[in-house]
Order: C-alpha cells, then structure tokens, then sequence
C-alpha cells in the first residue's frame, strides 16, 4: 500500500506577474511515499514532502481528459438567490426538455433500486425521530441517519453497487476514482470487499482525516491537484493508461440506483403521511436516486433538494432548464462543492424534483449544533445540509404537525472545523446577532451605549477611537432570546441617537473586519480582495511571488477555515491602469477570489463612509 502525493509547482513565467496567463502550464512533480515508513505520518502533518521515507519523482501526468466541457452556460452563485427557506429553482425551462428517451427511465431505475447490492457493505440506516428539534419547529422532523454507515456517509452505497456488477476480468484489472473524502471511502471499502486493488485520487488539500481513512481501507491514495477538476482528469487518464475502471461519484445508473436505497428505506420505515423528504445535493446522485423510487411509490411525497447559497449548480441548472457550470464554488460544505452536476443526474432531476432550497454557512452551522443537542453527533457540514433546508422551508411556509425527513448524509468532520462552527451556530439559529453602531465621540457615551443595550448580553464589543472623529464606531455581537428583542434594541440605539446597522448576514465583518478593529484609514487606489488560500506548504509564497513587489500589500487578515482552505482578506495598491493586469493575474494564481470593495461593512469599519 503507499501514497501518491502530486504537488504543482509554479512555473517561472506565472511567478512574474504580468506575463502569467490563466492557462499557462504548470510543472508537476509526484512523490512516493511509503505507507509502512516510520516518518510518513509525521511528515504528512507538516508538510507533503517527506524526510526519510524512500521518494521516487514520477513522470508528469497526461493532461486527459477535460472534465468539464467549455459548451455549458457559465453562472456565478450569485445570480440565483432567494429567500432562506423558500422552494426555488423551479422556472418555466425546467421542464421544456423532453429527454425521456436518454438514458433509464424511473421505472427502471425502480427495478435496479431493488436489484441493488448495498447491503453487501451497507446498513440499512435508522430512521429516527428529532424529538427536540420537532418541539421547537412545530413539524414532527425525522433523521435518516445515513451518518452512521461504516464510513461515516451514504457514498458506499453507490460505489458497491456500481462495483459488485462488474466482471470479475475488469475488477481483476482493478479500479480508480477521484473524490475529496466520502466517495473515496466508499470505494476503498468496496474494493476490500470484493478483492480489487483500487486507487483514489484526491486534491492535494483534502482534510487529512479523509485521506487517512482512506489509506487504512487499503487503497493507494494519489495526492494531485489543487482543484477537483485537475484530480478528476488525472484519475480519467490513469483509468486509460491501465486499464482500470472508472468508479464516478455520482453520475453512472448503478451509482444512482446505489443511492436510491435510501429512498426505499424511507418509504418502508415510515409508512405514514410524509409531507417532503430533504436530500443534500452535490453531484446529485443522492437526490437522483431518492427522487426516482419515491415518485414511483410515494408520489405524493415532495422531494426537496438541499444546496449552500454558494454551491448551487443543481438550482441553477434546474432554473435555466439545462446544466450550468458555476464559475466560483463555496467551499464550506466541502463534501457537496460541485461545480457542474452529472448529465444523468440532472435529467432525473429536471423531471422529477420539486424544487431546491438555499441554505447559507451560519444555518448549516446551526444543524450541526441541532444534531449534536438531539443526538450528541457531529455532522460535517454537507452532512448537515438537509437538515438546515428542512428548518428553513418548515419555518417558510409554517409547516405544521406534518411529518418531514432529512437525510442526515455524512460525519466525517474535521476537527479544527468545529471552532468556525461554534462561532456561527448561534447566529445561524438567530440567537447572536452582529451590528455596528456609531455614537459620540465624547465622555460617558460608553455608559450610554451599554443602558442602551439593556438586559441583552454582549457577546462581543470592539472599539477603537479614532483620531479628530465626531461619532465612533462600535462593532459587537448580542445574545438573542427572540427576535422581537433585536428590533427593541435597534429602535432603543436610534431614538438616542445612536444610528445602528445589522451586519450578521454579512460574512466579511464576521470573518475579518471583527478582528481589525482598530482605527479608521485611507489608502491611495486600494483594492479589496478575499482569496481562498489551499491549506498546503507554499500557499502564501505562491501568492507573493504573483503580487509582490509589483503593487504593495496594505492589508492582509488570514483566517483558517480548517483543512478545506484558508480565508484571507487582502488590500493592495493598484493604480486604475493596472487593475485588468491585477484581474489577469489574480486569475493565473488559480485561487477563488472575490472583490469586496462595495462591502457595506468595509465602507463603514475600515474607511468610515
């Protein structure tokens, strides 16, 4: 057994700025690193490279095949937004395709559902009501706990069943797929099962606590790519190069039909009135397998899917009634942070779901926190997404007395992941709320503020006077009980004058600007940018190399978000001239990035307009 471990170096003409283009190509080196040496796990934590273990460079990787064809409509996440809870996605060209003749049909599909091998590997996972939660809601919500599979998530359903139907000369060649985590497992575990060797290609910045498991299953695991799709192209290319099958994480008929047990599951442990089943959407295997057994047996159950507000590839595609490949993707609930969804999958999907709702980070933080309350589990975030969804939609429309059920899809969290989450849960759940307030900059303001505020406890207060300033600004954080309570304190701020801003659905003050409270400043031709770093050895050095000398660094605040990447908000000096140099380069760094310049909360903390 060993480990693969590819890293992208940087090429000489990308470190120099200006004359780095968005394709230029990249040099790739590989490491072999030996599972049964001593230093491997020691080095691993640090840094990709190891020390005493034996190392062989490879051969460059073939560019293979492009995963994600240029032909599809290019969107940003931004351009479908709704309301938290509201069933979305659904427009008049969602249903115009007749594409009844493309692949299997639900009918079908019901016939390989109960065809299916899972439970080879697979539980048959409980179906649990959420007491507490269904208390506080007011709609009886239940847990189908998919999180409690033998590798922690619903993936091996799929892999198994997809793999079990081979012949045993093409497992005999042995088989290879490319996943950040779950779908891995399930692989991996398949292929112990049904003795073949198999080799999972993961992104270089995969949480160490996936890859690791994936290690112990037996598989050898390929570290390539900073990107998804960089790894899905190696593992497509390798699968030609050797001969070995391609397992894909969502989109194959076997995989679907895999998935689609939950969904007799359902149906067969809750035989009562069911009002709508939630299912976290990535690629849309999941949902796509649901969705074809239930609207055969239960057609009367809606079958809702579950995206973030900045991962949503399904709804988006659903809305423009053909699929969209996202141009940005939110990394937060890694496990489901799929730029385009599968071809088959979206079919199924176009002809049979009832819409898509939108969660945002606070309100999956906010599941996570529900299902520890009523389980004392711990989801990760995409394993959480339903959950959220089902709240919102049940709070929405004022869903009552009826029976729902989320498909609680995974656990394998990160452990460094929980302090974000701890810190967004309560604002998610609407008991923390994040504001700014300016008051007079002059004695015994401090002690009016705080009678303002009252009974409500302060969570969090930053202040620092500025300089030759009239008003001062504060940015804190209050404990809620209800929200009749915020809208009281509000009113309180302003009739004293006080004039008062909620920022606790804005993701930069939370993430950066509560941490740079410290005085108000101009800066000349400042840009604002919030880059995502990978979390690997090399990452800011890269970014330097791109940026630095050529325009300053005026501000820089990196927040970790756990092994998944890092948060960084960056301000640089760019003349009006330069900024389409600043864009070309920004682009042949590969980082996601976002300009944050118009952010209300920017304008009002750091520039004080």
């Amino acid at each position: 057994m060993e480990i693969l471990c590819f890293k992208k170096l940087i090429s000489p003409a990308a470190a120099g700025g200006a004359a780095a283009a968005p394709s230029t190509p990249r040099s790739t080196t590989a490491v072999r690193i030996s599972a049964n040496s001593p230093s491997t796990a020691a080095t691993t934590s640090n840094s990709l490279e190891p020390s005493n273990s034996s190392v062989q460079v490879l051969a460059r990787p073939k560019p293979g095949e492009v995963p994600l064809p240029q032909e599809l409509l290019h969107v940003m996440p931004a351009s479908l937004q709704y309301e938290a809870g509201y069933l979305g996605g659904i427009s008049e060209k969602t249903r115009i395709a007749d594409n009844a003749a493309a692949g299997p049909s639900p009918t079908s599909y019901l016939t390989r559902i109960l065809a299916s091998k899972v439970y080879d590997v697979a539980i048959e996972s409980p179906l649990e009501l959420a007491p507490k939660l269904s208390e506080k809601i007011g709609a009886q919500i239940h847990l189908k706990r998919e999180d409690m599979q033998p590798v922690f998530s619903f993936k091996l359903r799929g892999a198994y069943n997809m793999m079990a139907k081979l012949p045993r000369e093409q497992l005999d060649r042995g088989v290879i797929c490319s996943s950040a985590g779950n779908h891995a497992q399930g692989v991996a575990l398949a292929a112990r099962r049904l003795k073949c060797d198999a080799v999972i290609a993961m992104p270089v910045t995969t949480p160490k606590i996936k890859w690791q498991s994936v290690k112990r299953l037996g598989a050898t695991v390929v570290l390539v790519g900073d990107a998804y799709d960089e790894t899905q192209a190696y593992a497509k290319q390798r699968s030609i190069d050797e001969g070995r099958v391609f397992i894909p994480p969502f989109d194959h008929p076997e995989v679907i039909a895999g998935q689609g047990t939950v969904g007799m599951e359902i149906v067969r442990q809750h035989q009562g009135p069911l009002h709508a089943v939630f299912v976290p959407i990535g690629g849309g295997g999941l949902i796509a397998g649901i969705a074809a057994y239930m609207k055969q047996v239960r057609p009367e159950v809606k079958v809702i899917g579950v995206e973030p507000a900045d991962a949503n590839a399904m709804a988006l595609s659903l809305h423009h009634g053909q699929r969209v490949l996202l141009q940005q993707v939110g990394g937060f609930a890694d496990g489901v942070a799929v730029k385009v969804v599968g071809e088959e999958t979206f079919r199924l999907c176009q002809e049979l779901l009832d819409g898509v709702v939108l969660v945002n980070r606070d309100a999956i933080c906010a599941a996570i926190k529900d299902m520890f309350e009523e389980t004392r589990s711990i989801l990760e975030p995409a394993g959480a997404l339903a959950l959220a969804g089902a709240k919102g939609y049940c709070q929405y429309y004022s869903i009552k007395d009826e029976a729902v059920v989320a498909v609680t899809s995974g656990a394998n969290m990160n452990f460094d992941r929980l302090r974000i989450v701890t810190e967004l849960a309560d604002v998610g759940a609407h008991k923390e709320a994040v504001l700014v307030t300016f008051m007079p900059e002059e004695r015994g303001s401090f002690k009016k503020f705080a009678e303002m505020v009252g009974p409500i406890n302060i969570t969090e207060f930053k202040y620092r006077c500025t300089h030759g300033e009239e008003q001062a600004l504060v940015l804190y954080s209050v404990g809620l009980h209800k929200e009749e309570e915020l809208s009281a304190l509000k009113k309180r701020m302003e009739t004293a004058g006080m004039h008062t801003l909620d920022m606790t659905n804005n993701d930069l003050a939370k993430d950066h600007l509560r941490h740079l409270m410290g005085g108000q400043t101009q800066v000349d031709h400042e840009l604002l940018y919030r880059f995502v770093f990978p979390e690997r050895p090399g990452a800011l050095m890269q970014f330097l190399e791109m940026f630095s000398p050529r325009w300053n660094i005026t501000l820089f605040h990196y927040r970790s978000q756990g092994e998944t990447g890092a948060n960084v908000l960056v301000g640089l000096q760019v003349v009006k001239e330069d900024e389409q140099e600043f864009i070309h380069c920004a682009d042949a760094l590969g980082y996601e990035y976002q300009d944050e310049r118009s952010n209300e909360a920017f304008q009002l903390i750091m520039r004080g307009y």
